[in-house]
This record gives C-alpha cells, sequence and structure tokens, in this order.
C-alpha cells in the first residue's frame, strides 16, 4: 500500500511539474532560457520535434526573384510548414545587405508558417573569412596560424562573427580544431597546423571572436561557432578524404583531443560537428563514447552536435556499420546526433520510427532541448531580424579591411634569405619581373602601389597549374613558348619575383562525389621547378613568392632561390602585403605552422613525433626536413642569450620560470616569436622529441634587449602514462626557449614528487 500510495506521489509531482512548465510562456523573454525550453518543448508535436532536428542548403530552393524578394521552391515550402531547425547558406551569392533583406524575409516566413513561431538558424563557414559574396576576406586558417599570434586571430574571427551577423547568420561550421599532419590531404590550409598547443590557442581564440566572447550571441552581433571535425578527421590514412583514421587511443587524448577540449571548456563553442570518418573502426557519427561519453560526460558540452553532410545515412550506405537506413538513423540519436544535416533518408525517418520504439522520442526531446536552446541564447525568438542600416555601416568596414592587411604582415614567413636578397631598395631604379602561374590580374597593381615610380614592373602568368575544372580538375601539358616568354622577361629585368605553389585546383575538398582535391606526390605540379632552374640560370636575382594550401616539397626552389616568402593563402590584399614586405616597410614575423619535408616519403614528419622515430634518416634525399616546424626569419638578426630557470626542481604544487634574453642586433624594428619546448628525457611510454608548451610574439626596437620569461606548469608535464590515466612523472626535463624546433638554447630541471 506504501509503495503504491509513493508510485501516486512521484505521478502527482511529475504532473505538477508538467502542468509548471506547460503553464509557463516561452515568449515571456523574463525567463531563464532552460524555463523556455520546458515551456515550449512539450507543445510540439512528434513530427515539429524531429523538423528541429534538420538543416538543409538554400540550394534546393531559397533565392530571390529580379525585384530581390523572396522565392522559395515547393520543396521548399513544403519543408517549412513545420519549422526547421537551421538552413545553411541563404544568401551566399549576394551582397551583404541583399543578403540581410533576403534573410530578414526568409526568417519571416519561418517564423510565420510554423505552429510555434520558431526561428531557424542560418549557417555559414569561414575559411577565408565569412563564406558568402561581399564580406572581408581574410587569409586561410593555415595563414593565420602563421602569424603565433593568437590575439590577431581573435580580432580576425570577431570580424568573422560580425559580419556573418549582420547578414543574418546565426551559425558557423567552423573553426576546423583538427591537426593536419598529412600534406597529401586537399583540406590542409582549413586548419591551424600540425602542432597540439597552437592549434588550441587559435581555435580557442577564433571561437571567443567569432562568439563575441560569448556575449555577442544574445546581444545579437555575433554567431555562433560549430567546432569541428570531431575527432581526428585531419588524420585520414594516405591523406585520402573518407579514408579510415586510425590513432592510438593515447595519441587521441594527449594531442587530438585538447584544441576540442579547449573550444568547449574554455571558448564556450554552441556547437560541435562529428567527422567525416570512422575512429579505429568505430564510425563517428555513432561512437556514443566519443560524442556522449568523451564530449558531454567527460567535458560537460552542452550545445548541439550536428552531423557533417549526410553523414548519418552513410552509416548504412558507405560506412557499412547499419543494416537499414533506420538502424543509421537510431546510430546516430543514440551516439548523441543533435541535427541531421541535408540527408532525406536518414532523421526524416524518426516519425515513423518513434511508432515501433516509442523510447526513441526521450532522445528525439534530448536533442531537440539542445537545438532550441541554442536559438533562446542566440536570442532569435526576441530579435529574429536584422537592422538593414547597420549592415551598410559595420559590413567591410575600414577596421575590418586595415586588420586584413596586419594579420597578412604578420602571417607571411621569410623561409630563405641568400645573402640578405631582401628586403629590396624601394629608392633604387629597377626594372622587376613579376611571373609565374600564380600571379594574379591585380599583382602589378598592387606592387605598384606600394613604391614609387622609379621602379618599373612587368607581369606575367605565363601558365596556368591545371585546367581549372572544380570537380576534377586535370593537369595540362607543358607549353614551352609559355616557358621561353616568362624567361625572356626575366633575361630583360633586374630582379625576378616568381610565384609559385598552388591554388584552389591543386589543393582542395574532396566531396563525396564527382571530386577530388588530394595528392598522392606534394612536388610543385607543372613546369614550376623548369621555370626556376631557367630563370635561375640568367644570373638575376630570383625572389620566389610561394602561394598554396598544403605544404609542397620545394627541393628545387628551395635551393635554386636568393629569397624564399611562404605565404600560404593570404588576404584579398595578399600581393600588396607581400610588396610591403619584400621592398622592406615591414619585417616577416610569420613561423612555420607545420614542418616541410623534403619528400611524402617523409611523412609522418612532425616535429613533434616520437624520439625513437628520428633514429634513422632516408638514404639519397638529406637530412631532416627542408624547414622545421616553427622556422622563419626575419630582417633584424635576433640573437637569444643567457637562459636562465628560476629552480633546478619542480614539484606538483610548484611552478618554474625560465628566461632567456633577446638581442635585435641590427637596425630594423622587427616582431620575433620566442619559442618554448620542453623534453621528458625519460618516461614510462615513449614519449614526443618535444613539444611546443608557450610561445610570445614581441615587437623589438632596433638595436633592443628583452628577458622574455616562461612560466612552466606541473599541467605541462602530464601525459597518458602506461595503464591510460593522466599522469605526472618524477624526472628529468628539457626546456628549449628559441626561434624555431631546431634553434634554441636548453637548460634542464627535475620533477620531484
Amino acid at each position: 500500500m506504501k509503495k503504491l500510495l509513493f508510485l501516486a506521489l512521484l505521478v502527482t509531482l511529475a504532473s505538477c511539474k508538467n502542468e509548471d512548465s506547460s503553464s509557463k510562456d516561452y515568449k515571456d523573454a523574463s525567463l531563464s532560457i532552460e524555463e523556455r525550453v520546458e515551456a515550449l518543448l512539450p507543445k510540439l508535436s512528434l513530427e515539429e520535434k524531429v523538423a528541429q532536428m534538420r538543416i538543409f542548403h538554400a540550394n534546393i530552393g531559397v533565392k530571390h526573384d529580379e525585384n530581390g524578394k523572396l522565392k522559395l521552391s515547393k520543396r521548399v515550402v513544403e519543408k517549412l510548414k513545420l519549422g526547421i531547425a537551421g538552413i545553411k547558406n541563404p544568401g551566399e551569392h549576394i551582397d551583404a545587405v541583399s543578403a540581410a533583406k533576403l534573410n530578414n524575409e526568409l526568417q519571416k516566413y519561418i517564423i510565420e508558417n510554423n505552429r510555434w513561431g520558431i526561428p531557424a538558424l542560418f549557417v555559414t563557414e569561414s575559411y577565408n573569412g565569412v563564406d558568402a559574396e561581399g564580406c572581408t576576406k581574410f587569409g586561410r586558417p593555415m595563414t593565420s596560424a602563421a602569424s603565433f599570434n593568437p590575439e590577431l586571430v581573435q580580432r580576425q574571427w570577431d570580424v568573422v562573427g560580425r559580419e556573418a551577423r549582420l547578414r543574418g547568420m546565426h551559425m558557423c561550421h567552423s573553426p576546423e580544431a583538427d591537426l593536419v599532419r598529412d600534406p597529401r590531404f586537399g583540406r590542409m590550409s582549413e586548419a591551424f597546423g600540425e602542432d597540439t598547443y597552437l592549434t588550441t590557442q587559435m581555435v580557442k581564440n577564433a571561437v571567443i571572436g567569432v562568439q563575441g566572447n560569448y556575449e555577442g550571441l544574445g546581444n545579437g552581433t555575433h554567431i555562433g561557432a560549430v567546432s569541428k571535425h570531431f575527432a581526428g578527421y585531419g588524420q585520414v590514412l594516405g591523406g585520402s578524404n573518407f579514408a579510415a583514421i586510425e590513432i592510438s587511443e593515447r595519441t587521441l587524448i594527449d594531442e587530438i583531443y585538447p584544441p576540442f577540449e579547449a573550444a568547449v571548456k574554455e571558448a564556450k563553442t554552441l556547437g560541435i560537428m562529428a567527422s567525416h570518418g570512422d575512429l579505429n573502426g568505430i564510425a563517428s557519427h555513432g561512437n556514443p563514447e566519443l560524442l556522449t561519453g568523451v564530449l558531454r560526460d567527460q567535458w560537460g558540452f552542452e550545445g548541439y552536435v550536428v552531423s557533417d553532410s549526410n553523414d548519418i545515412a552513410r552509416l548504412h550506405y558507405f560506412m557499412n556499420v547499419a543494416e537499414t537506413p533506420e538502424d543509421a538513423a537510431r546510430m546516430g540519436l543514440e551516439a548523441g546526433i543533435d541535427i541531421d544535416l541535408y540527408a532525406e533518408d536518414s532523421y526524416a525517418y524518426l516519425p515513423e520510427m518513434v511508432k515501433e520504439n516509442p523510447e526513441l522520442e526521450k532522445l528525439i526531446d534530448r536533442s531537440v532541448r539542445r537545438v532550441l536552446r541554442t536559438k533562446f541564447i542566440l536570442g532569435l525568438f526576441d530579435n529574429p531580424y536584422i537592422d538593414i542600416e547597420s549592415v551598410k555601416v559595420g559590413n567591410r568596414s575600414a577596421a575590418s579591411l586595415e586588420l586584413a592587411k596586419e594579420s597578412d604582415l604578420e602571417s607571411v614567413i621569410l623561409l630563405k634569405n641568400e645573402n640578405n636578397a631582401l628586403p629590396l631598395n624601394p629608392k633604387k631604379s629597377a626594372k622587376i619581373a613579376l611571373l609565374g602561374p600564380l600571379v594574379k590580374e591585380d599583382t602589378q597593381a598592387m606592387f605598384e602601389s606600394v613604391v614609387g615610380s622609379n621602379i618599373k614592373f612587368v607581369a606575367e602568368k605565363g601558365f596556368h597549374l591545371t585546367d581549372e575544372k572544380k570537380g576534377v580538375p586535370n593537369l595540362l601539358e607543358r607549353d614551352p613558348a609559355a616557358i621561353a616568354k616568362l624567361v625572356n622577361i626575366a633575361r630583360q629585368s633586374d630582379v625576378v619575383v616568381l610565384f609559385l605553389g598552388g591554388d584552389e585546383f591543386t589543393s582542395k575538398e574532396a566531396f563525396f562525389n564527382n571530386a577530388l582535391g588530394d595528392r598522392a606526390t606534394i612536388d610543385p605540379v607543372g613546369p614550376q621547378d623548369e621555370l626556376v632552374e631557367k630563370v635561375k640560370a640568367l644570373g638575376k636575382p630570383v625572389i620566389v613568392v610561394l602561394k598554396h594550401r598544403r605544404t609542397l616539397s620545394i627541393n628545387t626552389i628551395a635551393e635554386q632561390a636568393d629569397a624564399i616568402l611562404d605565404t600560404w593563402d593570404l588576404s584579398e590584399f595578399g600581393d600588396e602585403s607581400t610588396a610591403r614586405i619584400i621592398f622592406g616597410e615591414v619585417s616577416p614575423s610569420g613561423k612555420s605552422p607545420v614542418t616541410i619535408p623534403r619528400s611524402i616519403g617523409q611523412i609522418p614528419f612532425h616535429y613533434s613525433m616520437k624520439e625513437i622515430n628520428y633514429k634513422k634518416e632516408y638514404l639519397f634525399i638529406g637530412e631532416g626536413p627542408l624547414y622545421p616546424f616553427g622556422h622563419g626569419l626575419s630582417y633584424a638578426n635576433f640573437e637569444y642569450s643567457d637562459i636562465k630557470i628560476s629552480n633546478s626542481e619542480i614539484t606538483p604544487e610548484t611552478e618554474l620560470e625560465v628566461s632567456v634574453t633577446v638581442t635585435n642586433n641590427s637596425d630594423v624594428k622587427a616582431k620575433e616569436v620566442i619559442q618554448m619546448y620542453i623534453k621528458d628525457e625519460i618516461g614510462s611510454v615513449t614519449r614526443p622529441d618535444k613539444e611546443l608548451k608557450g610561445f610570445q610574439k614581441i615587437t623589438f626596437e632596433a638595436g633592443e634587449s628583452k628577458t622574455v620569461t616562461f612560466k612552466i606548469t606541473p599541467k605541462m608535464l602530464e601525459f597518458t602514462g602506461i595503464t591510460m590515466e593522466k599522469v605526472l612523472e618524477p624526472g628529468d626535463y628539457t626546456v628549449m626557449l628559441g626561434t624555431s624546433s631546431k634553434n634554441y638554447l636548453e637548460t634542464t630541471f627535475k620533477l620531484k614528487k
């Protein structure tokens, strides 16, 4: 009898709680976000709930007519009757003001045509700024990583967040928190490099920036980040998109997870996107240990997880780990995927599946709560529209354009400068040839804008690298006449600047269907090496501007060029910024965020490999990499001296300070990135050769000397031990302070417990 009374009491309490939630008005802005979510969720039908778990792309029928008015296809109209979680890229191909007007109309239509007036999330991406027409174009993430300036990256992404929100966007399927260590991978430049610490700092600051330090979300000034691709996506075997991913559990914990963990815990990323691939045989989109165990139970993530394009359905027809499309939908739901991106053959089946298995609705409710919570955080129920006048003022502001230039100048890497070939004297009369396949239509104009009329420029592209087909580009036949023309122009010039490397056709995303973007080799394509050799044979100074989206094995360029400026993929002002560096207006201060190998045969070849990996070199190719991680020269001459450590011992409760004196022995003002690496000399498991644990970018006046100090904490010394638990092991450590992962001063200390 007592048991029956107790059960009756529980039912009554639950009923009261439900009545209490349903009696509240989800439109009441004075309620907490959790209260508003709980007030709205019970009102939704099952079909309406599932609609809040799906995103479709605007290219299926969201556009404007000849008068600029919203025009929806029948397919889109049908989808929006129940509401929708979100729409990808509405208005991406029109200017910001037009996009804001379109998205206001679209949002109004969505709100007025679903029963509860639930707004939609409009979603973009960011690789060179907002991935849409008419926004400030920054350098790619790998480019900005070369700046070694997290504060600068935060300011870049602050602009991305503002410009995206101004055109009516709310979420961004960026930044990438993947490590990229295989240059065969076509998406290499979308990430921040090979190193865990550098990537963590960059990703954290990108998320903070794009979200307006979180406060900008509700204020309507910024958008939510969706950090991706969780986890290990950058490590696909062979650098081939959609291939398997095999990473040891220890490497996952110590190297792959930290950028994502920082995005969640420190930057409060609103979203996470799962990885296309599997992880040691378990498909990431069906991996509850990853998406719920690690992400939510260990790290406390409260946002939503979105699939990558069609990847829940692919559990069935590509991964072959689900017997049916319905099984795939169930696996994704149980694993913790809240939103299905694009698919028509996955979460669309959930309403019928609930009829067979009513327990699934609890998981659906779990996901819908997360999506609704995001919409309330972004203030979309209270302020769903964009003020058009603010778009005219805020988009592509003068400050944003100047920031793009500033970012370029801090990101260019001087790989080589034989006999101080650079900088060139802007006051000395000269004829300078700007030649090669990476010359653009406005390259000459940008160079001319930097110097006076005493320097004459001639520009010639000469040849293309490919036929520039978007899906599967093809290499072109060698054109002897084009090469001869370039060499002849070089012969008549005083200095030759060669624009070489790769472009958006030689390194790109290999989409699931009808596209290739990865490479089996990383040598420069086409006759670029031949061009360098023939121009060098003329006896003229040869400066190479290296533009690219993947690391290249530039052996011939490294041997033949007098100077090499590695620019990766700069902003819309890239050639102007490059000219400013070539003519000495600014000293280069970028550092390589990746190791530059001599050959693809050296891969894997990131600097922080286990020490035992360095035991043997290869026959016939030379020792080590062409250029190490962290390398980057300056027009200044920086001298490192007098390394000191505050104590020879550290304990789990104490910290150390290590310092070095850095002197600018030149008459040039310049910035230098001082890097701190730590090496665990003896460990219970094989340890990395060294690991980056800190860096500082500092400006030095001509002749100035500064003492640069770093803190060493016990946390920096932790790693996953032999029992797969985090450990802090006593013993000997070496700390290195220097200008790259190969050029440094060092001292030692002991950890005592």
